[in-house]
């Protein structure tokens, strides 16, 4: 048996009111809120879902163990831009809201142009172009044929 794809991603968060408040913001658009205690956004691909921290990791049966609140975790999330132009516009809005900006938008060493985010929990995102990338009739991410 194999995952053909990931279909959700969930962040623990401290606040599931100020989290969802958060992305409803960045992603301009409402959640969809099927169970007490839990925030789902829809999005093309795959969905994020927001759950408390503390329920997650007692769902999982582990312990929160978190480093200093707002570091670095070992991964982030990501949204491939069209184009330049957007990530620029993506990053206006963000900063219009009052979002922490870890690292503006700048060339990269591989070719492309990205920039970094914080989430009120320290989740960091990077919004990238790159000239390698594609994407499909449904919007999914692919490299250049």
């Amino acid at each position: 048996m194999k995952i053909p794809r990931m279909t959700v991603i969930t962040l623990g968060v401290s606040d599931l009111s100020r989290s969802t408040d958060f992305y409803r913001e960045i992603f301009s658009t409402p959640p969809v809120t099927q169970y007490e205690g839990v925030t789902f956004f829809p999005l093309p691909g795959a969905w994020l879902s927001l759950y408390p921290l503390d329920k997650l990791a007692e769902d999982i049966g582990e312990e929160v163990k978190l480093s200093a609140p707002g570091s670095f975790r070992g991964f982030t999330l990501a949204y491939n831009a069209r184009s330049k132009e957007e990530i620029a516009s993506i990053f206006a809005h963000a900063a219009s809201a009052g979002v922490h900006i870890a690292k503006a938008p700048q060339d990269t060493f591989w070719g492309g142009h990205s920039g970094y985010f914080r989430d009120p929990d320290g989740h960091y995102w990077e919004v990238a172009w790159g000239p390698m990338f594609d994407f499909d009739e449904h919007g999914d991410l692919r490299f250049k044929p």
